[in-house]
């Protein structure tokens, strides 16, 4: 089986190929250079650049895998949550596409495939586990008790963790997107020497929150520190922050293993810590851990059986809790 999976949820243009769950092709045209002017996403322009770009991006995809469009079996867009017009360009087309070749259409969630993207490097595992979604849009942590069933335990009260390293490194000058600028400058800074404790400390739930950290930076910049300690001490506290949590849900659900996606699952201290809490850790490959098309085709593989009976009726959504899609 062929699938052919489109994500335009945000600012990249993702499109992927999947064959019987393998990824075959998976290619993004970033806006990056786009954005970074702005210090981060500006829907509008977002959006028109997917227009110009998607047509040409799923037929350099087919090309690769040496397909032509009535070779594919199943096409999948995501469905939400994101952006509006931006996913709209996505879905419509998924949607058009499939509609003129009389193939079926699989709307997916757009976390739903980050949680899929795993299976193209541990095409072994099953539930029960963990799932932490960290990105620039995102920190959601979901019990995964069977595929489809998804129980949320806590998500951020305010800033996505993605987003708060893109508004601390806005802060200290830095480019966009913000979380590998800070990695890089936090190599060069002690932490210790700044004072920025870490969110949420005695909470008993899973909630996550990292919009204080970024008054906490400006704060810091005010009192004279110097940038490169600023970095290492708010890459130090997000990454405790995280793990805090991470650890005491797995504690509270007597799971080890934790599924860990999104952008900011790159960062080298995040996956070290967890590591050093003992838990089993699963990390799609790079090139499927940030937004693309090749996780919504693999997310499809698993789910169009259980997709809704008319799909091609269900709009796109910028809002869209897990296990709506």
């Amino acid at each position: 089986m062929w699938i052919l999976g489109i994500d335009t949820s945000c600012d990249d243009t993702g499109v992927g190929l999947v064959r019987d769950g393998v990824v075959v092709v998976n290619r993004v045209a970033s806006q990056t250079l786009l954005h970074q002017r702005y210090g981060g996403v500006v829907p509008e322009l977002a959006s028109r650049e997917h227009t110009q770009v998607i047509d040409g991006l799923v037929q350099q995809a087919l090309g690769e895998a040496g397909l032509k469009a009535a070779d594919l079996d199943l096409i999948a867009a995501t469905r939400g949550p994101g952006l509006i017009g931006a996913l709209l360009v996505g879905y419509t087309y998924g949607k058009g596409l499939a509609f003129a070749l009389g193939k079926p259409f699989v709307p997916v969630h757009h976390l739903e495939g980050h949680i899929y993207a795993a299976l193209a490097e541990h095409p072994e595992v099953e539930p029960p586990f963990l799932a932490l979604i960290a990105s620039g849009g995102h920190t959601h942590l979901f019990e995964v008790p069977a595929w489809g069933t998804y129980r949320l335990l806590g998500a951020t009260l305010d800033d996505a963790a993605g987003e708060a390293f893109d508004k601390a490194a806005r802060l200290l000058g830095l480019g966009y997107p913000g979380g590998p600028e800070i990695e890089r400058l936090a190599e060069q800074g002690e932490p210790g020497r700044v004072p920025l404790a870490v969110p949420l400390q005695g909470q008993e739930g899973f909630a996550f929150s990292f919009s204080g950290l970024k008054t906490a930076v400006a704060r810091a910049l005010e009192k004279g520190h110097a940038p490169a300690d600023i970095a290492a001490r708010f890459q130090q506290v997000a990454v405790e922050h995280i793990v805090q949590v991470v650890t005491r849900a797995a504690r509270h659900t007597g799971l080890s293993t934790v599924l860990v996606t999104g952008g900011v699952a790159q960062n080298t201290a995040l996956k070290t810590q967890l590591q050093a809490a003992g838990l089993r850790l699963m990390f799609p490959p790079r090139g499927l851990a940030t937004d693309n098309g090749a996780m919504i085709a693999l997310a499809a593989w698993r789910t169009h059986a259980r997709s809704p009976h008319n799909p091609m009726a269900l709009p796109a959504a910028a809002y869209l809790p897990l296990g709506s899609a």
